[in-house]
């Protein structure tokens, strides 16, 4: 299968180099105009003592803006896929004060000091100010990986019919060394020094736990009028949407998905499956992606497409050992033996690198950019986690 389906992908690799540049940094003019609207990443974990959620939500400008409402929603349960209660997070930061309420407990005053501001009800502890964000990512080596399948499709490499392009073992092969390195040298974080405003709070568990142990997590920028953005996982939104579609249209699926909720996701499950079958192909072997099947079918990544079109960290709050991306959705739907791990996002996590080799290999190893760490070091322990930002933007 070729033409129509291969000048796809290669504009789905144009597209997917453009918005590699972070977790959920710059996808759509709207958020880009005023980076106060934008979210960067969510993190979300469990303490190491099992009493308390961790988390952060880097901005990418570096301040709050006055006019808009953040907030991280946290939903419980008591399994995957099945929350009962919802609670959030909400901040709004008047004449620049902090202003942070968690159902009625509320928590005001200057919120830019590393002990944190502590609510009324001591029910959660909160931090507003400049922070380094600890995500890591070779945009540079993710480009060049992508222009050496960009080239190979464009030279005759077909897909299956589920979208899954074939690549000869050569060019499997200079996809993982461009992938590793920046500009044939060692590879180099594109966000080294970002230095994004955040929001880092520390909840008591029983607050946010009335559902039952199991925690879905989405965050939020709105205004008076509108939802601006929303995160959840790593990647999801940036890479998976709009891909093989021009610049317009791509603009357009992620304003949608800026939009609206996780429980929308079904609207925007056959654009990810697109996306999906693209990341499928980079080892060489067609079927492995995480919940895929052997057989080349139109839907054989739905399952995986539906997963993330539910756009929530999930966290099992029962477990205080968080050392795994995505650890309670795969033990959920595929049957893996990560049951004990809390799952969600610690500052402490690979994410890029583990998301891109389930989504490419079905394991958590399989792909690397070359980065393994952030240039400075984050606790996953001690409050407010996140380092405090070098002078001048330099790691």
């Amino acid at each position: 299968m070729r033409s129509v389906l291969s000048l796809a992908f290669v504009l789905a690799l144009v597209g997917a180099a453009q918005g590699a540049l972070a977790s959920d940094h710059l996808d759509t003019p709207r958020v880009i105009a005023d980076p106060r609207a934008d979210i960067g990443d969510l993190y979300a974990w469990i303490s190491p003592d099992g009493r308390r959620l961790n988390v952060a939500l880097p901005i990418v400008g570096h301040d709050f803006s006055d006019r808009l409402t953040y907030a991280i929603h946290i939903e419980s349960g008591p399994r995957y896929g099945a929350t009962t209660a919802a609670v959030a997070l909400s901040c709004r930061f008047p004449k620049g004060e902090t202003e942070c309420r968690l159902g009625r407990d509320l928590a005001r005053g200057d919120g830019d000091i590393p002990r944190g501001l502590v609510s009324r009800s001591g029910r959660f502890r909160v931090f507003a100010g400049l922070r380094d964000d600890p995500f890591f990512n070779n945009v540079r080596g993710t480009r060049a990986a992508y222009d050496i399948a960009a080239k190979a499709l464009q030279a005759g490499a077909t897909t299956d019919a589920a979208g899954c392009p074939a690549f000869a073992p050569a060019t499997v092969e200079a996809i993982r060394d461009q992938w590793s390195h920046t500009a044939g040298g060692p590879p180099q974080n594109l966000l080294a020094g970002w230095k994004p405003a955040s929001i880092v709070a520390q909840i008591d568990l029983h607050a946010v736990t009335r559902g039952g142990p199991i925690l879905a997590l989405w965050a939020t920028t709105t205004s008076r009028e509108r939802q601006i953005d929303r995160a959840g996982r790593v990647l999801t939104g940036n890479a998976l949407l709009g891909t093989i579609a021009g610049g317009d249209e791509s603009s357009r699926l992620k304003e949608a998905y800026n939009a609206a909720a996780p429980a929308d996701g079904e609207r925007f499950v056959a654009e990810i499956e697109k996306g999906l079958g693209l990341y499928d192909g980079f080892d060489g072997l067609c079927g492995n992606q995480l919940l895929a099947g052997p057989r080349a079918e139109p839907h054989r990544y739905r399952a995986l497409a539906r997963m993330l079109a539910d756009d929530r960290l999930w966290l099992n709050s029962a477990a205080h050992i968080c050392t795994t991306l995505m650890s309670v959705e795969t033990a959920a739907l595929a049957g893996w033996s990560t049951a004990g791990d809390c799952g969600g996002r610690a500052p402490s996590y690979n994410a890029v690198n583990v998301y891109r080799s389930l989504l490419v290999a079905g394991d958590y190893t399989a792909i690397s950019d070359g980065l393994s760490r952030d240039e400075k070091t984050s606790s996953d322990a001690d409050f407010p986690f996140l380092s405090p930002p070098s002078p001048h933007g330099q790691p």
